[in-house]
């Protein structure tokens, strides 16, 4: 089943504010909200649509990634990390995940029949502070862009304390639950309404919606549940990728508080320069000198690729300037299919010191009817030979 565009989804354009954005899911999510759409099974599913298509767009990384590449930069195998994308999202997950988006407030229960929806497990909201992301550059050659690479590299990051298992607390019985919301991480509150009663559901002040309080702190992480570390991360680079492409990696950034979920990693890529070859989107560009006398009788070179070296022949009379187009020679489409071409323009070297032999030698060429410049219909021009070389 093709997978509808995440902007359709909300209506909302792709200039859509972040502001824009969130009102646009929230009318969407109470539309289909299953509160109000009983055993409709229709209606569920177009409300977790909604939810993976606001997990994508709410967040600048994630949305850039979808502007460039569509669904297929979430694909297996493309270095987009985790999450839920491909339609997995469960109820647990949308409250838990999108819940503010309703401002902390659960009318659905009230005024539809429903005894109120929590959000999170158990009726508790999700323990700790999330950890923030990480981001790193990482410098590929052209040989790893061209047949992708796994990396393992070693961040310094906040990473769960060992001590305590990341709870923050010295021991188990330091950790009690909340005398303020009995565990739940929520306040509920019912008034009575003209419509009738309405029950409103805010973030428990004391434990912070944790649903615990911590009565005696960790020796070892001072009660964050975290602590300073090092983590090796192995990052799967997908073929293709493009000076200043951004990936992400779901959960491999810091460490949350107090058990909270952890942050992403951000990979922004750069290129390491090839010594010979210049990359131009998927195509690859290589400057190729040769004599007057390989050009005028035709040869045989070898020229660098990113696969490796490969022989191409020069034919006799060949004309400084011509492009030569080796097929399928240069970049992979990221996510794609295409790949690009590596061209090969044909510099002719001048000598620019010559002996009285050399210079007696070409004088006497120079007169010859053959020497003298014949440009004939078939020879394009410069602007003409980029043209085709590019397109």
């Amino acid at each position: 089943m093709t997978k509808r565009d995440y902007y359709e989804i909300l209506g909302v354009g792709k200039t859509a504010s972040a502001d824009e954005i969130k009102k646009a899911y929230r009318k969407v999510a109470m539309q289909f909200h299953p509160d109000r759409n009983p055993g409709d099974k229709a209606a569920e599913e177009k409300f977790k649509e909604a939810a993976e298509a606001y997990e994508v767009l709410s967040d600048a990384d994630k949305k850039a990634k979808y502007d460039r590449f569509g669904h297929a930069a979430f694909a297996p195998g493309s270095g987009g990390g985790g999450g839920h994308y491909g339609g997995g999202m469960n109820m647990e997950d949308i409250f838990s995940q999108f819940g503010d988006v309703f401002g902390g407030e659960d009318v659905f229960g009230s005024f539809f029949g429903g005894a109120g929806r929590s959000r999170g497990g158990g009726g508790r909201s999700a323990r700790g502070v999330r950890g923030s992301n990480l981001r790193i550059k990482m410098k590929l050659t052209y040989e790893e862009i061209a047949k992708g690479v796994t990396k393992h590299v070693k961040v310094k990051k906040h990473v769960t304390c060992n001590t305590c298992g990341g709870s923050g607390a010295k021991d188990q019985s330091s950790v009690q639950t909340c005398k303020t919301c009995g565990g739940t991480g929520q306040i509920r509150k019912v008034t009575n309404t003209f419509l009738g009663q309405m029950q409103t559901v805010t973030t428990c002040p004391t434990c912070n919606g944790e649903g615990t309080t911590v009565t005696a702190k960790c020796g070892t992480c001072k009660g964050e549940g975290r602590v300073y570390g090092e983590e090796t991360i192995s990052i799967d680079i997908p073929a293709g990728v493009q000076e200043g492409m951004q990936l992400s990696m779901s959960g491999k950034g810091n460490a949350g508080e107090r058990g909270g979920a952890p942050g992403d990693l951000i990979i922004q890529i750069e290129e390491e320069a090839h010594p010979e070859l210049q990359r131009d989107g998927l195509n690859v560009a290589y400057d190729l000198h040769i004599s007057f006398a390989d050009a005028a009788f035709g040869t045989q070179v070898e020229v660098p690729t990113i696969d490796g070296r490969a022989k191409i022949k020069i034919p006799p009379g060949t004309q400084s300037g011509k492009i030569f187009r080796l097929k399928g020679k240069g970049f992979p489409e990221v996510q794609g299919y295409s790949r690009g071409d590596q061209l090969i323009q044909v510099n002719v070297w001048t000598p620019q010191q010559l002996t009285d032999e050399e210079k007696a030698m070409l004088e006497k060429l120079g007169r010859s009817e053959n020497f003298k410049p014949q440009p004939g219909k078939s020879d394009k021009s410069f602007f003409d030979r980029v043209r085709e070389a590019f397109n």
